[in-house]
């Protein structure tokens, strides 16, 4: 249910800008380092509202549009980021040795700018007409209207920000202990199962305690299963179909038989999963361009007035800035191949690149929209969407190039078709969150045409800071698989995406693709596509098995999945033993935040560290010497990011029963 709101509120002002742009700009270089890590983001709506209520009720004239407009700006953090699943491979192939600024803002920005028109045209039909509960989108909006409120919610604002604030300190100095080696880094056992091996780890990262939060027990349960296949049936019956050589430990074994050959079994359901959602999107994604053009006509017919919360960008500007956004996308792609060993084929390649831009990014996107309004942006398919995305990018520029195929070649075309696929990539996750931000405005009567506007202002400012703090990254710490010649610290991030990505392209254009563990892939896919259908239908729709979640699990390492599980349990029975307490739904809130605060801290703190090791010159400056053994160093570890945990849920709990009172 919206709120009333007058006729004409304040909403794109100069101060909602900048705070926007400067909240994006902390955002966007925490999700960077995150992705980078573990191979996940998270969503940035619900933490930047809470910080722009904080701090715009200074104002006296603020009004609940005008915070909205903030955290539309600011989502563009939690979403144009994932772009590094694809840029570094540009990196690990030795295309790239430093990462260039103006063709990553570029690959950037126009994919932004096309996610947003593309899916304008949907909001009718996947927003203001659908009954899809878009679950992120409807949070924010409930957190910018009991901040606006009343003065309980002005409270609850403030514990809001303090909330996020502890999060991010506590974070920050668990990695503290974590660089400076008083605690592991990870904990894990790995041993024998016969002539197999097997194990489990976690990385000690409240980070990914908090996505887990955030993604929900329903997400958390589905990378648990995924975490039982992979690791307690899939890696134990690989290993013993191949024993280690002589002299080779469970870990090495078990680790090893996961990367090559478990890992591409995961991406093979994540992609099969992606495909049966994109099967089942014809019908919105043409309904939604028909309500476009028909509210068009009904404007025309009536004098050309709408009323203020229907006032969409009009359909001919979207269309005229995505036929002119191909000029700099076509140019930037010329210039992609300028001087390589495709020069000769720029004329067709540009063309071949731009026209799957503009289908595959339109599907892209509505894809990813869907998926907002069904599960949230957080859990929405982006990784499946890579996956399917760089598939069909290589064997297009494949196509192509092979009359002059030699290896030269070959690594251009990959270059090429990671370079097209980051592209995509931005206007799948634009697309993503323009439709979950529209929600959030349906739902306290904004503009939205000004939304849409607000989202093009935070592509532009997230665009700007993707390209230094990669570049810092890669200069620091390098990524597992690239050549890393400039790197300093001797622990290259994992960059799983991105990994798996390059692998891909350099599998479909060389040829060398393990096709038959895509397949066997795949086939667990429909598998679990049927188990989560049977399960939905029997229980009326309560109950879900999301076949992304387990693909993800069994994809990503066990040292990311672990951590999330838990955290998704201890968020959901957080969340029941507040149920029916006094100010448990504020606690829950603040739960949220406290978490968002567990991503935001320790990132910023390895980008911070990142800045060090460049500056210094040293991996690891803040390293000391102890004498802490490694089941010692796992202990402290343990102790200290479960007495941080329960630290502060039991301080949510007792501020939400504060606010109340």
């Amino acid at each position: 249910m919206s709120i009333a709101a007058p006729s004409n509120p304040k909403e794109i002002t100069v101060r909602g800008i900048i705070l926007g742009i400067l909240i994006t700009l902390v955002f966007t270089a925490a999700q960077v380092y995150l992705g980078l890590k573990v191979g996940l983001t998270f969503a940035t709506s619900i933490p930047a509202a809470v910080i722009s209520m904080a701090l715009l009720s200074a104002f006296k004239d603020a009004t609940i549009q005008e915070n909205n407009i903030v955290q539309t700006i600011a989502s563009a953090a939690g979403t144009l980021a994932s772009v590094i699943f694809v840029l570094p491979g540009l990196l690990m192939i030795g295309w790239w040795a430093k990462v260039p600024f103006w063709p990553t803002f570029g690959a950037c920005a126009i994919g932004g700018v096309l996610g947003v028109m593309y899916t304008m045209p949907l909001r009718r039909a996947l927003v203001s007409q659908s009954d899809l509960p878009y679950p992120e989108g409807v949070a924010a909006a409930e957190v910018l209207k009991v901040g606006m409120a009343s003065r309980a919610g002005a409270a609850e604002g403030k514990a809001g920000l303090w909330a996020v604030i502890w999060g991010s300190v506590a974070s920050a100095a668990f990695a503290a202990f974590a660089a400076v080696k008083l605690m592991a880094g990870e904990v894990s056992i790995y041993f024998r199962t016969g002539a197999g091996a097997t194990g489990i780890g976690a990385s000690s990262s409240l980070a990914l305690i908090g996505a887990g939060h955030l993604m929900g027990i329903t997400v958390g349960i589905a990378m648990l299963a995924g975490l039982v296949i992979a690791w307690g049936i899939m890696v134990p019956l690989m290993t013993s179909l191949s024993p280690a050589a002589a002299g080779v430990d469970a870990s090495a074994h078990a680790l090893g038989i996961w990367s090559r050959e478990v890992r591409m079994m995961g991406a093979g359901v994540i992609g099969m999963a992606a495909i049966i959602t994109l099967a089942g999107l014809a019908k919105p994604i043409f309904g939604g361009l028909k309500s476009a053009m028909d509210s068009a006509r009904k404007a025309k017919l009536n004098g050309g007035v709408l009323d203020r919360t229907e006032q969409d960008l009009p359909i001919f500007v979207v269309g005229l800035v995505t036929l002119l956004s191909m000029v700099p996308a076509g140019w930037l792609l010329a210039s992609f191949l300028q001087g390589g060993p495709l020069a000769s084929l720029a004329f067709p390649l540009v063309a071949v690149g731009i026209g799957y831009i503009l289908i595959a990014g339109m599907f892209a996107a509505a894809v990813c929209g869907y998926m907002a309004g069904l599960i949230g942006s957080s859990n929405s398919p982006v990784s499946g969407i890579a996956i399917l995305t760089i598939l069909g990018a290589a064997l297009s520029v494949g196509m192509v190039g092979r009359s002059i195929m030699g290896p030269e070649v070959a690594q251009a075309l990959i270059a090429y078709a990671l370079f097209v696929t980051t592209v995509v990539l931005a206007v799948a996750v634009i697309g993503n969150d323009n439709l979950q931000d529209l929600k959030t405005g349906q739902l306290v009567d904004a503009t939205p045409w000004k939304q849409q506007v607000g989202l093009l202002i935070g592509v532009i400012a997230g665009s700007c800071v993707v390209p230094p703090v990669l570049e810092l990254l890669n200069h620091a710490n390098g990524f597992v698989g690239a050549p890393n010649l400039n790197s300093i610290s001797d622990q290259p991030l994992a960059a799983p995406q991105a990994l798996l990505i390059s692998t891909l392209a350099k599998g479909v254009i060389g040829g060398q693709l393990r096709w038959d563990l895509l397949g066997y892939g795949a086939l667990v896919g429909l598998l679990l596509v049927a188990i989560n259908f049977a399960l939905k239908k029997s229980s009326n729709g309560k109950y879900s098995l999301p076949p992304l979640g387990v693909g993800l699990a069994i994809y990503l390492p066990s040292a990311v999945i672990t951590p999330v599980c838990i955290g998704a349990v201890t968020g959901y029975l957080f969340d029941r033993a507040m149920e029916h307490k006094v100010g448990g739904d504020t606690a829950k809130r603040l739960g949220v935040l406290v978490m968002s605060g567990f991503i935001v801290g320790e990132s910023l703190f390895n980008v911070a560290l990142a800045g060090l090791i460049v500056v210094s010159g040293k991996g690891e400056p803040l390293a000391i010497a102890n004498s802490l053994s490694e089941a010692q160093a796992m202990i402290v570890a343990l102790v200290l990011g479960v007495a941080m945990v329960w630290g502060l849920y039991r301080w949510s709990a007792r501020s939400g029963r504060n606010v109340a009172a």
